[in-house]
């Protein structure tokens, strides 16, 4: 198997289903990007309809070769019908899949609440409800652990 070849270079795939909360979770994303001196340069964004096709997203991003890791955000709030349950599973498990099939990172920054009070308080702001920052910082520390591995 070849060597990987880090550059340094992140996706993050948005569903932009809820476009104010997308906005807010890529935010939080580059600014814990830019905590380790990753600029937005370095950082491609990718938007989808919503959550449902963030895993396919990922796997375009992961299988490109050009990106050392891809956070995946989005927000799926619950509603009065299966719909969310068929949303979350799929998404949660499509991403897991993509980043055991490739080897390349990918965090999980999909919202799955029950109201928009809930999103918000964990969409941007940092600290420890920022699901952007949290996929983001997960895609770094498992990449560093790739490249220790890889070494």
């Amino acid at each position: 198997m070849p060597e990987p070849d880090f550059t340094g270079r992140f996706a993050v795939a948005v569903g932009n289903f809820y476009t104010d909360l997308a906005d807010r979770l890529v935010q939080g994303a580059k600014d814990e990007f830019a905590r380790d001196g990753i600029t937005d340069a370095d950082v491609e964004v990718f938007e989808v309809p919503g959550a449902f096709e963030l895993p396919l997203a990922a796997s375009y991003a992961a299988r490109s070769g050009r990106f050392d890791g891809v956070a995946c955000l989005g927000a799926v709030i619950r509603g009065e019908t299966d719909h969310y349950d068929f949303v979350c599973n799929e998404a949660a498990r499509g991403i897991q899949n993509v980043q055991l099939e490739t080897g390349v990172p990918c965090g999980f920054g999909v919202l799955t609440v029950d109201n928009m009070d809930q999103a918000l308080a964990r969409a941007g702001g940092g600290g420890k409800r920022d699901s952007g920052a949290n996929a983001a910082r997960a895609v770094l520390r498992m990449n560093e652990i790739r490249r220790q591995l890889s070494a």
